[in-house]
């Protein structure tokens, strides 16, 4: 399906992505949610599911917000409007939600991060704020207003009290309302202002977008595990500072700019920054059963006899080509693989399922199967029912 309705794939990565908002008009024609009200409000039920509540007028004060595990008594107490539910990362959960996000893989698989699921009485909202990160927001239920307003960073001002960021200022610029099937796309750091009309659901699906202190960590590991101790600051090129030996120069500065251009900017170690930190899970708590592998090693025994298999929802791959083969990343971590993985690689990270027809056509070298075979006993990957 094509969730971009008139647009194609190229005149919205070149018009609207990362650069401005736009309204799809029925990007999802007869859209019907995939969770009804009572059960989402199950889910926050759940002690390893994230949640909150956002009542506008609480007891606590404006824009009061509330963090789950809830209990039914909690609902039970609510007024009649202005509050949300929110749940975060359904797709980690329901098979259902972690298929709708395959509608949007015109974008970098490894970008995604999650479908979160908001339900909101009338004049429910979280007040105007902005996002670090771009979002789609698609109408799954009754109809929701979005106002729009000015470009935001941290020195915008904040509303204090409140544990949620509530701008202080909204400068509106553009407002819709949305049906169910409607979807809009904000890019990172816009403000929004979301207010129900009528009880509705939206569902909304993030981007990561680490920040720079993210993939300095990350690419400090990467030097860490990249580098000796024979590897060290030299200046063989050094001529005399008279009557400066204090000074750190800027030959000195260039020299260690250039040490460490060396280490960072190979192709395959950016790769390896990205694919380690893009493949993290979102929540690194949440540990698999390790499964026996009795049942894989007698499917591996004859390529044909594997199942029909499913990426797990908590799942998270990727791959790069390196000069030396392939690298494929799961949950932060990476497997070496052979040239000949390559429909192997892709395949696991393009798609959530993988049938046995599939499955039993792809080349797969030694390296390949003990992937499979360590997916498959962190349940990283299971067997269709």
């Amino acid at each position: 399906m094509h969730l971009l309705g008139d647009l194609s794939v190229a005149v919205f990565l070149r018009d609207y992505w990362q650069k401005k908002p736009v309204v799809i008009r029925q990007a999802w024609p007869g859209f019907q949610p995939l969770l009804a009200a009572d059960e989402l409000a199950g889910l926050s039920l759940e002690s390893e599911i994230e949640s909150r509540l956002v009542m506008e007028n609480g007891p606590a004060g404006p824009w009061e917000i509330r963090k789950g595990p809830f209990d039914e008594a909690a609902f039970a107490d609510l007024p009649d409007s202005h509050w949300t539910l929110l749940v975060q990362a359904v797709d980690h959960w329901i098979p259902e939600a972690a298929d709708l996000l395959e509608h949007f893989r015109f974008l970098p698989g490894w970008r995604v991060d999650d479908l979160m699921i908001s339900y909101a009485v009338d004049g429910g909202s979280v007040g105007p704020h902005y996002d670090q990160y771009d979002v789609f927001l698609l109408q799954a239920e009754g109809q929701r207003e979005w106002r729009i307003g000015q470009m935001c960073n941290d020195e915008s001002p904040i509303i204090q009290g409140p544990m949620i960021r509530v701008l202080a200022g909204f400068e509106e610029t553009d407002r819709w309302v949305l049906d169910p099937g409607d979807m809009l796309y904000l890019p990172p750091q816009l403000a929004h202002y979301g207010i129900a009309w009528g009880e509705c659901q939206t569902y909304s699906i993030g981007f990561r977008a680490p920040s720079v202190a993210e993939l300095a960590q990350s690419a400090l590991d990467q030097v860490l595990s990249n580098s000796s101790e024979d590897q060290r600051y030299t200046d063989a090129d050094y001529t005399a500072q008279e009557g400066n030996p204090g000074e750190i120069s800027a030959a000195a500065k260039t020299r260690l700019a250039k040490l460490l251009q060396d280490m960072l900017m190979q192709p395959d170690h950016l790769g390896d920054i990205l694919g380690t930190l893009m493949t993290e899970p979102k929540y690194p708590e949440h540990q698999s059963e390790r499964l026996n592998d009795d049942d894989w090693e007698a499917w591996r025994s004859q390529h044909r006899q594997l199942p029909d298999l499913r990426k797990s929802e908590h799942a998270r791959f990727a791959y790069q080509k390196t000069a030396s083969g392939l690298v494929f990343y799961a949950q932060g971590k990476t497997s070496v693989l052979d040239n000949d993985d390559l429909e192997l690689a892709q395949l696991l990270s393009s798609r959530n399922q993988y049938p046995r027809e599939q499955m039993a056509d792809v080349p797969c070298s030694r390296q390949g199967y003990e992937l499979l075979r360590h997916l498959w006993l962190q349940q990283l990957i299971y067997q269709v029912e």
